[in-house]
C-alpha cells in the first residue's frame, strides 16, 4: 500500500493534525461518542454502556470534551436534577472522521491478520 500525499504539508499543516489527535485520543474519548451516538445521555447511562471506564476517568473525559465543544452539558432543573450530554454542532463535523477511521481500523486489521495468518502458514512447514 502506498501513501498518495496531494500535497507537501507545512509545519501548520502538522500542527492542525495534533490538534485533532490531541482533541481525540485516549482511550475513552471515541467510545463516549458512541456512547451518545447510540442515545446514552445521561452520565450513569454512559457509565453503563462503557466496560471498564471508572466514574472519575468518564467524569474528567466529560469535561475535556465540554472544553473542546465536543459534547454539551445540560442541566434540567427538575425535580431531582439531573444531566445530560448531547453533541454540539461543532463536533458533527467529526462523523466522516470517525467513520474514515473505522474503515481504516478495519482494513488495517484484516490487513494485521492476513500478514500473520501467511506467517504462521510459513512457519509450519
Amino acid at each position: 500500500m502506498s501513501i498518495k500525499c496531494i500535497k507537501a504539508y507545512t509545519k501548520r499543516d502538522v500542527m492542525y493534525i495534533q490538534d485533532t489527535l490531541y482533541v481525540l485520543s485516549g482511550k475513552w474519548k471515541i467510545m463516549i461518542l458512541m456512547a451518545l451516538a447510540a442515545g446514552d445521555k445521561r452520565f450513569m447511562e454512559i457509565n453503563k454502556s462503557i466496560p471498564k471506564i471508572t466514574t472519575r476517568m468518564l467524569s474528567k473525559e466529560l469535561k475535556q470534551m465540554e472544553v473542546n465543544k465536543l459534547i454539551k452539558r445540560v442541566v434540567h432543573n427538575d425535580y431531582p436534577v439531573w444531566v445530560e450530554y448531547t453533541f454540539t454542532e461543532y463536533s458533527k463535523a467529526l462523523a466522516p472522521i470517525i467513520e474514515e477511521m473505522l474503515k481504516w481500523g478495519t482494513a488495517h486489521r484484516q490487513e494485521i491478520f492476513n500478514d500473520k495468518h501467511e506467517i504462521s502458514i510459513s512457519n509450519d512447514y
